[in-house]
């Protein structure tokens, strides 16, 4: 799982994030669930919601998912199996987005199934996940990864859920060679602050207006938005 000292780390990678928003927030409707919120380094590009509902299982990290004067955000210390995440249904979510968090959990398809539970009909799930399992290596498995994820895993997985598959796309195509040389060549233990600024600062403008134009048949992560059934 991201320590924080893993969160700090990428809290620096401000164009990722900024990318990451232009990706995902369009996806969104106005009563949004984070799950896996960490230290907020994203819940800070959804205030503009009507409600936001962030959740993280580490009180640690909810203790500091702090933005003064926005009465609109609510926090929660919890995980989705507990009867707590049940509880949010209450709040009438029309969206949840977990970034970089479904490959933590051991049993996908149940964090997946209760996420769906609290969506009103015709709400959507957005998610962010590791892609291509040939890509996984040292770095996955000391950040507690599971799996990663194709589009072929994410469809299967989505209708075992009774999901509707809105959108697939495979994002980050650099990426995908960084992290193949991380895994196979250098061994790589844990990512490089070196490797994150130099990602950050120089690709990531050029990488994410290429890929908004022509998206990739590959890609280090991929982006899918599910849809739960009108009724």
């Amino acid at each position: 799982m991201y320590t924080l000292e893993d969160q700090q780390r990428m809290a620096s990678a401000k164009n990722y994030f900024a990318w990451q928003g232009r990706l995902v927030l369009p996806e969104l409707g106005r009563r949004v669930v984070e799950v896996g919120c960490g230290i907020g380094n994203f819940t800070g590009l959804l205030l503009d919601r009507e409600i936001v509902i962030a959740i993280d299982q580490h009180p640690g990290c909810i203790e500091r998912v702090r933005y003064p004067n926005h009465k609109n955000l609510y926090s929660f210390a919890c995980d989705v199996a507990d009867a707590e995440f049940a509880a949010l249904a209450r709040f009438r979510p029309d969206s949840c987005v977990c970034l970089n968090v479904l490959e933590h959990i051991e049993h996908d398809e149940c964090a997946l199934r209760r996420m769906a539970s609290i969506l009103v009909p015709g709400g959507v799930i957005v998610l962010l996940v590791p892609a291509f399992e040939a890509l996984y290596g040292p770095i996955d498995q000391n950040l507690g990864h599971y799996r990663r994820y194709s589009r072929g895993f994410i469809t299967r997985l989505a209708c075992a859920c009774g999901l509707r598959v809105k959108k697939t796309r495979y994002v980050n195509s650099i990426g995908f060679f960084g992290w193949w040389i991380n895994a196979r060549v250098l061994k790589r233990e844990v990512q490089s602050e070196g490797q994150i600024e130099i990602f950050d600062r120089f690709l990531v403008p050029v990488l994410s207006s290429l890929e908004q134009w022509a998206p990739p048949p590959f890609g280090q992560s991929l982006l899918a938005v599910l849809e739960k059934p009108a009724r």
